[in-house]
């Protein structure tokens, strides 16, 4: 039906040169991606890249504290079982360091712990290890220890620390195992 009301249609006055001049652009663009493959290839590539979305980034495998909880925390409440400071470590120390702390009080049934990473504003740095101790609990060795994490309250160090819930015993390690 289409196809025949398009047939019966006819340029408005003085559009026709410019449908024409349009035509010819057209037929000039095709032409020059048969003369120039590689770079129509390219830029098909680019278009269809460009019209993918981002692929989604997983979101935080840990939720954040409950806001009752942290309150408790921060008003010593909820005690604060056991606390380790890793300012000062290099990243490779401090990432065995940690690891090896975690294990420990995972193991000894420890729900709430503090982790001090210092806030690293020295020499205009951001700090390596506040930057690198949350992105570490993704890891498959960090994983199964962790089950929330936040910023701690400024007397407990502030954005320099961190309240980290351990996971209950039981939980699933990386191994699979169940133990």
């Amino acid at each position: 039906m289409w196809g025949k009301v398009a047939r019966t249609t006819r340029p408005m006055a003085g559009r026709l040169e410019e449908l024409t001049a349009f035509e010819d652009a057209l037929t000039e663009l095709e032409a020059s991606k048969v003369l120039e493959p590689g770079l129509a290839a390219m830029r098909a590539s680019l278009e269809s890249s460009a019209a993918k979305p981002e692929p989604k980034k997983p979101s935080g495998l840990h939720h954040p504290l409950e806001r009752p909880v942290k309150r408790k925390l921060s008003r010593g409440k909820l005690k604060l079982e056991a606390r380790i400071d890793l300012h000062g470590l290099f990243q490779s120390e401090a990432h065995a360091i940690l690891l090896e702390f975690l294990v420990r009080a995972h193991e000894r049934g420890l729900r709430h712990v503090l982790i001090i990473t210092g806030k690293g504003s020295s020499m205009g740095s951001e700090g390596a290890l506040k930057r690198a101790v949350p992105l570490w609990f993704s890891k498959p060795e960090f994983r199964y220890l962790i089950s929330s994490h936040e910023p701690a309250a400024h007397h407990h160090g502030g954005e320099g620390a961190l309240y980290v819930r351990l996971a209950r015993q039981g939980g699933e390690r990386f191994g699979g195992d169940g133990q």
